[in-house]
């Protein structure tokens, strides 16, 4: 579709370095030649090089433009193990321990992000979800003047009367369980800045809830009401222009017919473009749900509010799924800075 195109098309312009830390995966050994092969920038596969040498023979993939680490021989192990022990939740860790732990690939990958010897990191396609956020938590900083780290999927189906031509960011669907008002603010400023980045546009935040403009009543839409009006402080303290509405239900937000009769004055009802869910139970749900019903191409999780680009796949991609997100990590990381003013200015333990 469209949307990845242009996202391919700006990266070609400012190709980035991506590392892939589970390379002995085949998706992602695919992933990364197609990154390689469109000029996206210098993939690197972390992993037994024999091993992946094997496996790329027996898929026929070339290796040509792919660099290939593997942590246990790698000249920067011993460095890598100095820094993460002195990162402060860690102090008193012994060297030998330290260098246990950056010897996993999601560790080692984290630690390549933090030391910028790369400029995006992708991963979760045979790794839970908790296995890639967890090192990337310890040691990539959250990026200056942002308390919240959070997830979006950007979602692309073939009715381009939804969302912005078919383009639909939809937020947290990955990372916080229950988001409390200021949470749910920082969710919604930050897919939006992210949707302002990718496509350029004035993002149209709806933050959802089972309940219109006070249909019904309970605590859960009172949180959404005042993350709603938060959210609009928040985005005008970054000079971000975008407009928010909430709480909204669903079709709400999405549908002209219907916005136009539960609220004829809003300026996202039935034209939302970005997706507010009260909790991660209802957007992680509703964005497989729309995967799998309306076939739609999904790609996520992008991780937002950290001071480094990264995203954690679902382990149900396939090397399309995983080349868009990376492609779209690389893209984040041509301008990360106006995103986030001052990310990445210094490395671990500094």
């Amino acid at each position: 579709m469209r949307f990845i195109g242009n996202i391919i098309e700006k990266l070609q312009r400012h190709p980035k370095r991506v590392v892939f830390p589970e390379g002995l995966e085949p998706r992602v050994l695919q992933a990364a030649r197609q990154f390689h092969s469109l000029r996206l920038g210098a993939p690197i596969l972390l992993g037994d090089r024999t091993k992946i040498k094997a496996m790329a023979l027996d898929l026929n993939v070339p290796l040509e433009g792919i660099r290939i680490i593997n942590p246990a021989e790698s000249e920067e192990l011993e460095n890598f193990a100095v820094r993460f022990g002195s990162l402060r939740r860690f102090k008193g860790l012994k060297l030998p321990e330290a260098r246990e732990a950056v010897l996993q690939p999601n560790y080692f990958g984290s630690m390549m992000l933090a030391m910028h010897q790369a400029d995006g990191l992708v991963s979760g396609t045979s790794h839970t979800t908790g296995s890639v956020l967890r090192p990337l938590f310890q040691i990539v900083k959250m990026a200056p003047g942002n308390a919240t780290a959070s997830s979006c999927q950007v979602m692309e189906v073939e009715d381009s009367q939804f969302g912005e031509q078919g383009v639909l960011f939809m937020a947290d669907c990955g990372v916080i369980p229950e988001p409390t008002v200021d949470q749910l603010a920082d969710i919604a400023v930050s897919t939006a800045q992210l949707a302002r980045q990718l496509l350029n546009i004035r993002p149209r935040v709806a933050l959802l809830s089972f309940s219109t403009k006070g249909s019904a009543t309970h605590p859960s839409i009172g949180r959404v009401q005042a993350a709603t009006a938060l959210a609009r402080q928040k985005a005008e303290q970054k000079q971000l222009e975008a407009e928010f509405d909430g709480e909204l239900q669903v079709d709400a937000a999405l549908s002209p017919e219907i916005a136009l009769r539960k609220l004829p004055e809003s300026k996202v009802g039935g034209r939302a473009n970005v997706l507010i869910f009260p909790d991660l139970n209802s957007g992680n749900i509703a964005s497989k749900l729309v995967r799998q019903v309306a076939r739609a191409n999904a790609y996520g999780q992008i991780l937002l509010g950290l001071d480094r680009p990264s995203a954690d796949v679902s382990r149900g991609s396939n090397a399309h799924d995983i080349l868009g997100v990376a492609a779209i990590v690389g893209v984040q990381a041509v301008d990360y800075h106006k995103l986030y003013p001052g990310a990445g200015e210094n490395l671990p333990g500094e």
